[in-house]
């Protein structure tokens, strides 16, 4: 990912946490040294994603508000029994958007770093369809 992409991604991420200054002037309190901090689903997401340099993104990755509707949906359908298979197809789950698109492989890496940060339950479940479909 170029660096302009990974610096607005970073800056939109961390406004969608809320991290920030305060609106009052106060300052912001910090979190204790025992609090230990935990990523949102969406950040661990698209930082996974980021990482990952997928091929159907070199352009650019799909804005995040875009693709982070996808793993949800994901997990909903994988709770209610259904297979990535179905999800990505019958499901019409499938990580498009209408101003990009994405890799059948790449697809089915979106759904595992989905599973990951939004349902870890379905993770083994997942890789576990992928690599006996030959697909992960």
């Amino acid at each position: 990912m170029n660096r302009a992409a990974t610096t607005l991604l970073t800056a939109v991420l961390l406004l969608a946490t809320g991290c920030g200054s305060s609106t009052d002037g106060k300052p912001v309190a910090k979190p204790s040294a025992s609090v230990t901090p935990s990523a949102t689903p969406v950040v661990e997401f698209m930082n996974a994603v980021g990482d990952a340099e997928l091929e159907s993104y070199e352009i650019g990755i799909p804005p995040f508000q875009e693709l982070e509707v996808f793993p949800p949906q994901w997990c909903k359908a994988l709770n209610e029994g259904h297979s990535v298979e179905w999800t990505l197809g019958a499901g019409d789950l499938y990580p498009v958007g209408q101003e990009w698109g994405t890799e059948k492989s790449d697809a089915y890496q979106l759904v595992v770093f989905g599973v990951r940060a939004y349902c870890p339950k379905h993770t083994a479940a997942v890789t576990d369809e992928l690599k006996a479909a030959g697909v992960y």
